[in-house]
């Protein structure tokens, strides 16, 4: 490890608990690759596969009032 590197890092470490945590936080962030839009559009296409399988009946819908009384009785 660099020796400025270590300075901050030895730095932060002397921080009071909530600062080290949001210091965490936004460092982790940044290492992700999966962006919040990626994300949204991955579930996009999940819903429109799912409603595609509904319209076509390649799935079997079952009511609300008989998932309900089914979550009921177990």
């Amino acid at each position: 490890m660099k020796a400025d590197v270590q300075k901050m890092l030895d730095k932060t470490l002397r921080m009071p608990a909530p600062d080290r945590a949001t210091i965490a936080e936004r460092l982790i962030a940044s290492l992700e690759t999966t962006t919040e839009q990626d994300v949204e559009q991955a579930w996009q296409e999940e819903i429109q596969r799912r409603l595609l399988e509904i319209d076509n009946s390649a799935v079997d819908c079952i009511p609300w009032e008989e998932v309900k009384e089914r979550l009921g009785k177990s």
